[in-house]
């Protein structure tokens, strides 16, 4: 006979206990577990951060990732946001994005500087003129001062100053390229002269002004006195002017001859992108904007519009008039050099219109009589109003050299 313990008293206390038991074993084990499995998350996540921190520092402080963060790169995989995305697309610079225009005197810089001025706002480069107007020949000294300074300007830029050529390159910095126009030799002396003396429209005391020492005889005296009676204005050395524009700071560049006038022509092939004349302004601009676009985009159209040109209504020199024919052919046997340059620079100019697909038109030479006479009628008279004032103010402790 077998005993049926499903009912008995013992057994159905027992049975809830030992459940409760189990229950109470099992839920403890588990906690256990996720107690000992937590602090090892947290101790984990506290250990990566510490190795984080430590290795930022290191990658800091030695301009270098550790090789632990190596590691743990090849262990993730070498994939990062560049090899995903690619590098950022850099600022790229116009070529050239280092312009130097050491514009000559009363050759029209002062019309090209204004234009500049409005380009740059359009253009965005960095437009540096500087206010220095009777220093352009300087001691190596301020050569290498003037050219650092230069180097410095944020590029793209373009700095314009009345200063002989500067040969970056000797002193063992990036040589920019220069731009310049010149003028017929003659014409630019004649401009000069009434300048100094009598001014312009704007206002009646502006020579005064500009040259306060000069005394009434020196003033008012006549040019054909001036250049056949030899007076040291109307003479070489200051007839020697344009030349050591491009020529340089050597001291022979200072002194009319062949040596100065083939190195002016050498600097000019090798270190010049342009150098055109005043007499062809227009197709001197549109050659800017052909080699420059970045600069001179739209130039031409600014300088025909009606606004710039009232501009100019006030800059005339007065008082000017062409000198005897007398006169005339003797400044143009004591400029024969400044010519020799003039006729180079005029060819180069066209050489460089004809492989751009620009025509010129057939112009007389510049060594026939009736073009003298012609002078005061050729070149339209730009706005020279902060022109360089040919003086004898310049320093003359100086050393230097020309362009190799």
């Amino acid at each position: 006979m077998m005993k049926n313990f499903s009912n008995s008293p013992l057994h159905n206390n027992q049975t809830p206990n030992h459940i409760r038991d189990w229950n109470n074993k099992k839920f403890g084990f588990l906690s256990a577990v996720l107690l000992r499995f937590s602090l090892r998350g947290y101790g984990f996540c506290m250990a990566s951060l510490f190795i984080f921190c430590f290795g930022s520092l290191f990658y800091q402080l030695n301009g270098g990732p550790p090789n632990i963060l190596l590691d743990i790169r090849q262990y993730l995989g070498e994939s990062t946001y560049l090899d995903d995305h690619g590098p950022p697309a850099p600022h790229v610079l116009p070529f050239p994005s280092q312009v130097v225009y050491n514009r000559v005197g009363k050759c029209g810089s002062r019309t090209v500087v204004i234009l500049l001025r409005l380009l740059a706002e359009r253009h965005q480069f960095n437009l540096v003129s500087s206010d220095i107007h009777n220093k352009t020949r300087l001691t190596k000294h301020e050569q290498v001062d003037l050219m650092r300074n230069i180097s410095n300007i944020p590029q793209p830029f373009l700095y314009t100053r009345h200063v002989h050529f500067l040969n970056f390159t000797r002193f063992r910095i990036e040589q920019p390229v220069y731009i310049n126009i010149i003028r017929d030799p003659i014409n630019r002396f004649l401009s000069n002269y009434f300048f100094r003396r009598f001014g312009d429209w704007r206002g009646e005391q502006n020579h005064l002004i500009r040259t306060p020492g000069m005394k009434g005889d020196e003033r008012y005296l006549d040019i054909n006195v001036c250049i056949l009676e030899n007076y040291p204005e109307c003479s070489n050395p200051r007839l020697f002017y344009i030349i050591p524009y491009f020529c340089g700071q050597h001291p022979q560049c200072r002194e009319p001859g062949q040596w100065a006038l083939e190195r002016a022509k050498q600097n000019v092939l090798e270190n010049f992108l342009i150098v055109g004349i005043l007499e062809e302004l227009e197709d001197v601009l549109l050659l800017l904007e052909r080699l420059l676009p970045h600069y001179f985009t739209d130039v031409l159209n600014i300088y025909k519009s009606p606004d710039y040109r009232k501009m100019g209504n006030m800059t005339g020199t007065v008082r000017k008039h062409t000198p005897t024919l007398e006169a005339l052919q003797v400044l143009y046997h004591r400029m024969r050099y400044e010519y020799d340059f003039y006729n180079f620079i005029r060819d180069q100019f066209h050489l460089m219109k004809k492989k751009i697909g620009l025509k010129s038109v057939p112009r007389p030479s510049s060594q026939q009589a009736s073009f003298l006479r012609d002078l005061s009628l050729r070149t339209p008279e730009p706005l020279d109003e902060d022109e360089e004032l040919e003086t004898d103010l310049e320093d003359d402790d100086w050393l230097g050299v020309c362009g190799s």
